[in-house]
């Protein structure tokens, strides 16, 4: 095959449009030739649910899907029964990227709260949690957070725990959509398990593909009774891969070392830096939105100014009507990658 792409073009639209890291693609070599038993059945994903339970503790248990959407809809699906209905924020990817999916797949109700910074609180729990018993209301049986955020903010280790704490005491269960859990991970500088397993995360939805990983994620039971059939659940959702080792492959080479802090680690740090070279540039017409925590920085410009930042580097707008666009670094984001678009968006503020 003749390539078709120039491998030097980067972007700051999604950490997705990043390729395969080599040492994931070395792990996809490793496990390749001859046969394994299909359908979860390898040495691989028996080798995962090991490692996993080195970050997560001994009664995790790991489900390989394909993506975030089949992992967050999996993992709900099987914490609720058909009546249930999920709190969540209003920016949640659940509620605004996924099509409709948890609705649509699930039949579940999604109860959405507007944040400031795109994180869940006891009390705006509070504004949805309410009307158990009664029949004409879907009834709010589990509460869903994304680490680190939408926004690009992340929750302390105390801030998971009190909610956790307080989902539970109502009888809810915590889901948390870590499509970005390793820069959440390395933003905090604690072990996965200490904002997860430990802070009270019933379910988890593992990330893998925007950390590296050609595909896959993983559905995560830190609480093996949150949830109800979810090895029929996976295959019901279409999320049940035949060669599962070549998914479960990738995680282990992700987690086994320390790939996934490294990976995300230098995502974050490139953020940091084009948010920090920004700044130092005091540049007429820019604002920022919120912290930069992780690996995003959302920026305030004139939609105009934005259109033509966007023919010369590629990114989304995040709220048009705002003015606010979002710019995501990726585990081969370079500084030289950074340096350059801040050049390109201090030539195009100053025309």
């Amino acid at each position: 095959m003749t390539r078709l792409h120039d491998p030097s073009w980067r972007g700051f639209a999604s950490d997705n449009y990043a390729g395969t890291h080599p040492e994931i693609l070395e792990a996809l070599a490793e496990a390749n030739g001859g046969h394994q038993v299909a359908y979860g059945e390898d040495a691989y994903t028996a080798r995962l649910q090991e490692v996993m339970r080195v970050h997560f503790g001994d009664q995790a248990e790991a489900f390989p899907v394909f993506n975030g959407t089949g992992a967050n809809v999996t993992a709900l699906t099987a914490m609720l029964p058909r009546w249930g209905a999920v709190v969540a924020t209003s920016t949640a990817h659940i509620h605004t990227d996924e099509n409709g999916a948890p609705e649509r797949i699930s039949g579940l109700k999604l109860l959405t709260v507007p944040t400031d910074d795109g994180k869940l609180t006891p009390d705006l729990i509070d504004v949805e949690a309410w009307g158990w018993g009664d029949e004409h209301r879907a009834q709010p049986l589990a509460v869903s957070i994304t680490q680190s955020t939408e926004l690009g903010t992340v929750y302390t280790v105390d801030e998971v725990r009190a909610i956790a704490d307080h989902v539970h005491a109502k009888g809810m269960t915590l889901h948390m959509d870590g499509a970005r859990i390793a820069n959440a991970a390395a933003s905090l500088g604690v072990p996965l398990r200490d904002f997860t397993t430990d802070a009270g995360v019933d379910v988890l939805s593992f990330g893998g593909t925007k950390n590296g990983l050609l595909y896959g994620e993983a559905v995560v039971a830190l609480t093996p009774s949150a949830v109800d059939g979810l090895v029929f659940l996976r295959k019901l959702n279409m999320q049940l891969a035949s060669k599962m080792r070549f998914v479960s492959a990738q995680l282990i080479a992700l987690l086994e070392g320390d790939l996934w802090l490294r990976s995300a680690s230098h995502a974050n740090a490139m953020a940091a830096r084009l948010r920090s070279r920004l700044e130092e540039a005091s540049l007429d017409g820019l604002r920022f939105g919120y912290p930069t925590d992780a690996n995003a920085v959302f920026g305030i410009i004139e939609n105009d100014v934005a259109d033509r930042i966007r023919e010369r580097v590629r990114f989304y707008d995040w709220d048009r009507a705002a003015g606010s666009v979002r710019w995501m670094a990726a585990f081969d984001t370079t500084e030289a990658d950074v340096d350059r678009f801040v050049e390109v968006i201090r030539e195009e503020l100053a025309r």
